[in-house]
């Protein structure tokens, strides 16, 4: 299994974005899942209803942020989680970028697929992987912080 790389600094990080995000959902709620989960488990009690969130961070300005990229793995992890769990309804990936957030709900997205990632780091398996990139979308909903 591949190392944890997550820090403090990431989940601070995280922990931002599902926040501004949540302003959005009147009473809603989330849970933290696990380690080497999808980030996120969010509740909307006024339409009875759940969605998974996957967090990523991008260390730039919105406006520079593009293409926003996201493995290919945790696409199909949290496509699985939401095509599988009959009580959740949605399933988003959010950009946690310097300034605000970039939402976009996996059903609306559309990307280009490429070998990517980042500088291989010792003890990851993960750093180079099949990537997928989104240019600007009508379907992303922005939010500065």
């Amino acid at each position: 299994m591949s190392k944890l790389f997550e820090n403090k600094g990431h989940l601070e990080r995280e922990e931002r974005a599902i926040k501004l995000w949540m302003k959005s959902i009147p009473q809603g709620s989330y849970k933290k899942l696990g380690g080497f989960d999808i980030d996120f488990r969010v509740y909307s009690p006024t339409t009875d209803t759940y969605a998974y969130v996957e967090v990523k961070g991008r260390h730039r300005n919105i406006e520079g942020a593009f293409p926003l990229p996201v493995a290919a793995r945790k696409l199909v992890k949290i496509h699985d989680l939401f095509k599988k769990d009959p009580e959740t309804d949605l399933a988003f990936i959010i950009w946690a970028c310097d300034d605000g957030i970039v939402v976009g709900n996996i059903e609306d997205l559309i990307g280009k697929v490429n070998i990517g990632g980042r500088s291989k780091r010792v003890g990851s398996s993960n750093d180079i992987e099949v990537m997928v990139e989104y240019n600007t979308q009508s379907s992303f909903k922005k939010t500065m912080y």
